[in-house]
C-alpha cells in the first residue's frame, strides 16, 4: 500500500473530536477537490510502498486505542480489507475517512463519510482537466446507501457558502439520513477562515438540527502535516 504518513495526534473532526488516534494516511485518490487540504495524496500523490505488516507494527508502537485510516481515498488502496482486519485483531477502534464513492468489505467501527458537494469541483484548477471526472464520481448514492446500511456512520459535509445547503438537503433526502447523523464543517485551512464561516454555520446547525464539526487540529497547529 502506498502510504503518505503515519502519525499520532488527536481527532480534529467529527463525533470523535479530541480522541487520541493514530492516523494512517494512504496516498492516491479518485477525486480532485479544488480545496483539498492533503494535495500530496491527490493532486500530486507522494509516499512509499508499505507492507500491511509494517503498517500494523508501526501503529502498535503508539499504544493507542483508536486508529483512523484516511487519505486520499483509503477505500481504493490495495489490501485495505486485509489492513483493517489486522487492525481489528489488535482490538483497535477503526475509523475510515472516505468520500463514499467506493465500497469494500472493510472492518470499521465508524465510517466517516464526506460526500462531495459541487463546491469541491475543480472547474478552473489545473486547467479544469479533472473537473469532468470529479463531477461524475463525487456523488454515488448507491454506494453511499450500501455503506450506511453496513456500518455505524457519520456524514460530514464541507460547507463554503450557505447556498451549499440546498444540495446537501437533496443528498440527505436521497439517503434518508437522520439529521443527527449529519455534520457540517466549515471549509478552510486557517483558523480565522474556519472561525468566520463557523459563526454562520453554527446558526444553521441550530436552526436545522445538524451537528457542527470543528477542525480542532487546524485551531491548534494550523495547516500542517503530521498533526
Amino acid at each position: 500500500m502506498k502510504i503518505s504518513e503515519i502519525f499520532y495526534s488527536i481527532q480534529g473532526e467529527g463525533t470523535l473530536v479530541g480522541v487520541p488516534s493514530v492516523f494512517v494516511r494512504t496516498s492516491g485518490c479518485n477525486l480532485r477537490c479544488v480545496w483539498c487540504d492533503t494535495p500530496y495524496t491527490s493532486w500530486a500523490p507522494e509516499g512509499s510502498d508499505w507492507t500491511v505488516e509494517r503498517i500494523v507494527e508501526t501503529v502498535d508502537t503508539f499504544r493507542a486505542g483508536h486508529v483512523v485510516v484516511t487519505g486520499g481515498e483509503p477505500m481504493i488502496a490495495p489490501r485495505i480489507v486485509e489492513l483493517t482486519q489486522q487492525l481489528r485483531q489488535r482490538g483497535l477502534h477503526i475509523t475510515i475517512e472516505t468520500a463514499g464513492t467506493v465500497h469494500a468489505p472493510v472492518a470499521c467501527d465508524l465510517m466517516s463519510i464526506s460526500p462531495k458537494l459541487k463546491n469541491s469541483t475543480p472547474f478552473e484548477r489545473d486547467g479544469g482537466r479533472w473537473a469532468q471526472q470529479h463531477d461524475r464520481l463525487r456523488w454515488q448514492p448507491s454506494v453511499l446507501k450500501e455503506l450506511l446500511a453496513a456500518y455505524e456512520y457519520q456524514l460530514k459535509f464541507v460547507i463554503a457558502d450557505p447556498q451549499d445547503l440546498v444540495e446537501l438537503e437533496l443528498m440527505r433526502e436521497v439517503l434518508k439520513a437522520p439529521r443527527g447523523k449529519v455534520l457540517l464543517m466549515p471549509e478552510g485551512t486557517s483558523a480565522e477562515t474556519i472561525r468566520q464561516r463557523g459563526l454562520w454555520l453554527a446558526e444553521i446547525c441550530k436552526e436545522r438540527g445538524y451537528r457542527f464539526s470543528p477542525r480542532l487540529h487546524v485551531d491548534l497547529w494550523g495547516d500542517k502535516r503530521g498533526v
